[in-house]
């Protein structure tokens, strides 16, 4: 019996965050990133994308293209926690959900429709309840594998719901324009273009004929594309089902490629956030962190350190991750990053072994923190900080003048 595998997108979902935030901004052409020459827009609402704006243009383009464009810094706390909520409502439903992304999961939903007559009207109120508990709106594909529920998900949106069929997903899917297609790049496509292929159909074609440019443009990438356009793919939902688990990872999939050094700096601040939040969860401490970058030729490369001391402050997760970029990032266009944490403690065990200077000591640097916290939010821009963080900034400042 094929599973049944739900891949569920929120819809334009920065912006919409900062909707909910201030809803004067509502139907205006609104994009989210950094300003400037250098900044790069990371999403922007459907009113902005009729005057061609589009996610990881340039926002100096974006601008010319909608001068009334309204630019909103990212603000990863608020997406981070509106992200939360939208994965603990889907897990009101099914225990089976794996987190593609910040705005997107897979979901097996096999066991909660196999008595539903009418899969569509479920989806709908599943869409109402989201909306109503959370004011997000989400675009949802359904099929057998992740690849076809993916590119359902993407078929219509806003706020649609396909399902594709085993049986006619080619006329539905093949149609499409190449740049439709889930997997190819933005430094693939073009070269499949040169060689005259526009849709995702011309792109099927080509493999079945055993093309050999195609075969050396997609490398070991084929075999895969091949299995997608032949309607197969994977099927399992990687969810963490132990009670006691032996790491905890996260990662997203970024809008855009990027190698933009405070864009990847800012996703990764944003993941140790969440991995801060799952360890405390889990009452745990780690003394291993990994950070994974995945280019857009899709190889991941990685790497992890050790420390003598296990720690679950999210300032240390995150310094490390970053003297890890430094070690081995190359500068390549970045489409996937992650950061991981492992080698636990149990946090009962270590408060056992903590001296009292130990714990004198953080409890000093907690409340200076939280003076610290509560004197910026009364200034027009915070600019108070402690002296160990301003050097950590120095540091890290030096080593990306450097690269």
């Amino acid at each position: 019996m094929a599973k049944i595998i739900v891949h569920i997108d929120l819809n334009y979902f920065f912006v919409r965050c900062e909707e909910i935030k201030d809803p004067t901004l509502i139907n205006k052409p609104v994009a989210v990133g950094h300003q400037g020459r250098a900044g790069i827009v990371s999403t922007c609402s459907y009113a902005a994308r009729k005057y061609g704006v589009r996610s990881g243009m340039p926002m100096f383009q974006a601008t010319t293209l909608c001068p009334d464009l309204i630019i909103k810094p990212a603000d990863f706390d608020f997406y981070s926690l509106m992200s939360r909520e939208f994965i603990l409502y889907v897990k009101s439903y099914t225990k089976k959900v794996e987190v593609a992304s910040i705005d997107e999961c897979y979901a097996d939903f096999s066991d909660v429709l196999k008595d539903v007559k009418n899969p569509i009207e479920f989806f709908k109120d599943f869409q109402k309840k989201l909306y109503d508990k959370t004011k997000l709106y989400c675009s949802i594909g359904i099929s057998t594998n992740k690849f076809l529920a993916k590119m359902g998900s993407d078929y219509k949106k806003p706020n649609g719901i396909t399902i594709l069929r085993k049986k006619d997903f080619r006329t539905i899917i093949y149609p499409l324009d190449l740049s439709s297609m889930y997997g190819i790049g933005r430094k693939t496509s073009p070269r499949l273009i040169d060689l005259g292929i526009q849709t995702i159909g011309d792109l099927a074609n080509k493999i079945k004929n055993n093309d050999e440019d195609v075969r050396n443009i997609l490398g070991k990438f084929y075999f895969t594309i091949e299995k997608w356009l032949n309607g197969e793919g994977d099927d399992e939902i990687n969810f963490d089902e132990e009670r006691n688990p032996k790491s905890i990872q996260t990662s997203t999939t970024l809008k855009y490629d990027t190698n933009e050094y405070m864009e990847i700096r800012s996703v990764i601040k944003n993941l140790s956030k969440d991995v801060t939040y799952r360890l405390k969860k889990e009452n745990k401490l780690a003394k291993t962190i990994t950070l994974v970058i995945k280019d857009t030729d899709f190889i991941s490369k990685s790497k992890s350190i050790t420390l003598d001391k296990p720690i679950s402050d999210e300032d240390t997760i995150f310094d490390v991750c970053l003297d890890l970029l430094d070690k081995f990032y190359d500068n390549r266009l970045i489409r996937l990053i992650g950061v991981g944490v492992s080698n636990f403690v149990d946090i009962k065990d270590v408060a056992v072994q903590m001296t009292f200077y130990d714990y004198e000591e953080g409890i000093k640097q907690s409340q200076t923190k939280l003076l610290i916290n509560e004197l910026n939010r009364h200034l027009s821009k915070p600019m108070l900080f402690r002296a160990i963080d301003a050097i950590k900034e120095k540091d890290n400042g030096h080593k990306r003048r450097n690269r």
